[in-house]
């Protein structure tokens, strides 16, 4: 059991930060590279950078300037298309960098498939539920998404190094949720009579 565990950790605990780089791709990095600092958090040898008083100040001014940006107008949904393949880049290091103890092989598999998938998903949703607020508001209502994106960026974060399993729960479900959401969306839309 001991066994297991020593991967299932590791594993739920990459794809919950993968998913919260899903919604904000720098403050899971931030937050992820102070846990490191802190001793909290132990990542590979090849990661311990994050920690770096360097890589902190760069995540922070980061993730400063995406919150800002995400809540102008038109380029918020310009972000989004940038966003996407950096939350999967940042998904896979961060999954690769807390499975320390797995063979190099097994690591990058799961860092590429759970990670970058969990951020992948998530970010796409998040994109797609933009991209309908905009048409429905005309990007006036994507502040509100904005906020719960850096919410839950914050919280799934905070989640997965406190509770790894339950933040790959809580990650699973968001993004079959949001999923289910934007597929009922468009049967309805496919449905109406032009």
């Amino acid at each position: 059991m001991t066994d297991l565990l020593a991967y299932v950790l590791p594993v739920a605990l990459g794809v919950g930060l993968a998913a919260a780089a899903g919604f904000r791709v720098f403050l899971p990095l931030l937050l992820m590279g102070l846990a490191v600092k802190a001793g909290y958090l132990p990542v590979s040898q090849d990661f311990s950078w994050v920690a770096s008083t360097p890589a902190l100040l760069m995540f922070a001014v980061a993730a400063v300037t995406e919150i800002i940006a995400y809540y102008v107008p038109v380029l918020d949904n310009l972000l989004d298309g940038l966003a996407g393949p950096t939350a999967v880049g940042a998904g896979i290091a961060i999954s690769a960098a807390v499975m320390s103890d797995f063979p190099p092989m097994m690591k990058w598999t799961l860092a590429i498939i759970a990670g970058g998938g969990a951020a992948a998903a998530t970010q796409g949703a998040t994109t797609i539920l933009r991209g309908g607020s905009t048409v429905l508001t005309g990007g006036l209502g994507n502040h509100v998404l904005a906020t719960g994106e850096i919410i839950g960026a914050i919280i799934m974060t905070v989640l997965a190094m406190l509770a790894p399993v339950l933040a790959a729960i809580a990650a699973l479900v968001f993004i079959v949720v949001a999923w289910r959401i934007i597929l009922r969306r468009r049967k309805r839309k496919a449905s109406a009579p032009v």
